[in-house]
């Protein structure tokens, strides 16, 4: 025993002073730590009002940090999924190069060297965010350039879109809500014309586009009449329920007080059934913004559908996710739009 002692003892004071002070503030410091965390998880179970206020800290967390998190990991994601390996020429003929050169799958640089040709590049495959974004850059530039008949920068494309769409959604919007009152305050003819409603929703307004080409002989026409069959049903059906469930009780008052037929019209029905109407109008704005690109694609007018099916025919994917890209930034803009729009014409009982 006394040997093991005395091969324990310098072991011990091996230890440097200065190591004490340390690892007493560690110790100290974990002391402290479970100290707080013992006190912590006795009042998570005890106290259930805390439980409720940490999950309401948690639940009220920033939305914008998750959502630029889950585009960076797309971005990035989409980035290396496409990269391609840079030109080797090595174990390659002179021979063989020119073959590939005349075959216009490589280009000389001006170094003299190899590289694969940026034209071929454009078909193989999705191209990745920095020739997106390339493209983006080209067409911004030129917006407001117009080159030919049918080659106009991106803000004319985007202007003849948004003109189309307004034109066909506002004639929409204007004769189903008449046609929908009238429906709705007259009950026999609201189940006059229930079953032909059903019918005429779902089919697509594309269908449609033959039939009104064949009438009006005119493309821009065409489309604007294209995104009209897209938005008037929804509008026309919840307009017509709105206003046959209004409460009675709006319409006795209007009588009482003797109010003409339109200021029953304004001042009573068409407010009290706003809340149905605009959801209506939700749903046409989203049909109509979705049926007038493919209208542009088909028909070959001027737009940003027309951009998307040229960049195709080009065989320039960069240009056709350019495109969709735009497609999406002004849906979102027409949408926020009309979203507060609808928010000065609603109220909540």
């Amino acid at each position: 025993m006394e040997s093991m002692n005395r091969t324990m003892t310098p072991e011990v004071t091996r230890t440097s002073p200065t190591d004490a002070p340390v690892k007493l503030s560690l110790q100290r410091v974990l002391e402290k730590w479970s100290s707080s965390a013992w006190q912590w998880a006795t009042a998570w179970r005890m106290n259930p009002e805390a439980r409720g206020g940490v999950m309401t800290a948690q639940s009220q967390g920033n939305p914008w940090y998750i959502a630029g998190f889950v585009l960076v990991v797309f971005l990035l994601s989409w980035h290396f999924f496409t990269l391609r390996s840079s030109f080797d020429q090595r174990g390659l003929s002179e021979e063989q190069l020119q073959m590939m050169e005349f075959n216009g799958d490589i280009v000389r640089v001006a170094d003299g060297s190899y590289a694969w040709n940026p034209e071929k590049e454009k078909v193989k495959g999705i191209p990745g965010p920095l020739a997106v974004l390339e493209k983006a850059r080209e067409e911004l530039s030129e917006a407001f350039v117009k080159k030919g008949t049918n080659d106009h920068g991106i803000a004319y494309l985007v202007l003849y879109t948004v003109s189309r769409f307004a034109g066909g959604f506002v004639a929409a919007s204007v004769i189903a809500i008449m046609l929908g009152v009238i429906l709705g305050l007259n009950k026999v003819l609201f189940r006059a014309a229930n079953p032909f409603i059903p019918i005429m929703k779902p089919i697509s307004p594309l269908a449609w586009m033959p039939l009104l080409l064949y009438t009006v002989k005119d493309p821009k026409w065409t489309a604007v009449l294209v995104v009209f069959m897209a938005a008037i049903w929804p509008t026309l059906a919840t307009t017509a329920f709105g206003v046959s469930s209004l409460r009675k009780e709006y319409l006795h008052v209007a009588a009482i007080v003797q109010l003409s037929w339109f200021q029953r019209l304004f001042k009573v029905i068409l407010p009290g059934a706003a809340p149905t109407i605009v959801n209506g109008l939700r749903i046409s704005f989203g049909s109509a913004l979705v049926a007038v690109v493919p209208a542009e694609m088909l028909l070959g007018e001027l737009g940003v559908g027309y951009l998307s099916w040229i960049e195709w025919n080009n065989l320039d994917i960069s240009g056709v996710i350019f495109a969709i890209l735009v497609v999406g930034v002004v849906g979102v803009i027409l949408d926020s739009g009309f979203n507060k729009l609808a928010g000065l014409v609603t109220y909540q009982e």
